[in-house]
């Protein structure tokens, strides 16, 4: 274990960091509500940009992003905790880490992507709600988001071998 001085000198000295160090199932149940949030998160935008692609036509969208958002956002209560928990038990370790720096940035840019959908194409989702194709930057949006949770997961996934 790298110690350092500094912030997160003391983050990784904290209980909770040698708690997630020193047991022996801690650390992995931790890792388990993580994986759920981010299956709960990534089942629910992946559900809604499938509507975006055509599937499911008959489904209002904007009832679907209704129903899904709140569970989207309920996972991150999942998902934040306990990848903070996993974080100060490591801090230098998954800051020097390539793949875990660029899950962090892919995360933010789905982000991005979501506000620019809602804050654009979404607006005008009642010419396009039910039984209509989706407008081209729409159908983007969903494709890249995609591709970004894909992308997540992934990371998420090398990190356990880098």
């Amino acid at each position: 274990m790298q110690q350092g001085s500094g912030a997160l000198g003391w983050l990784e000295m904290t209980a909770l960091a040698q708690a997630m160090r020193s047991s022996l199932w801690l650390y992995p149940i931790v890792e388990i509500f993580h994986i759920l949030g981010f299956t709960l998160l990534v089942g629910t935008v992946i559900a809604f940009d499938l509507r975006l692609l055509g599937w499911s036509r008959s489904l209002p969208i904007n009832a679907l992003a209704k129903y899904l958002l709140p569970w989207s956002m309920a996972s991150l209560l999942l998902i934040v905790p306990a990848g903070l928990m996993m974080f100060t038990a490591h801090p230098h370790d998954f800051l020097n880490n390539r793949i875990f720096l660029i899950k962090l940035a892919l995360i933010g840019t789905a982000g991005i992507n979501a506000d620019l959908f809602h804050a654009t194409i979404y607006r005008s989702v009642q010419r396009w709600n039910v039984e209509a194709t989706s407008p081209l930057p729409a159908r983007v949006h969903a494709l890249i988001s995609i591709a970004i949770w894909t992308a997540v997961i992934s990371c998420g996934r090398l990190l356990a071998y880098t």
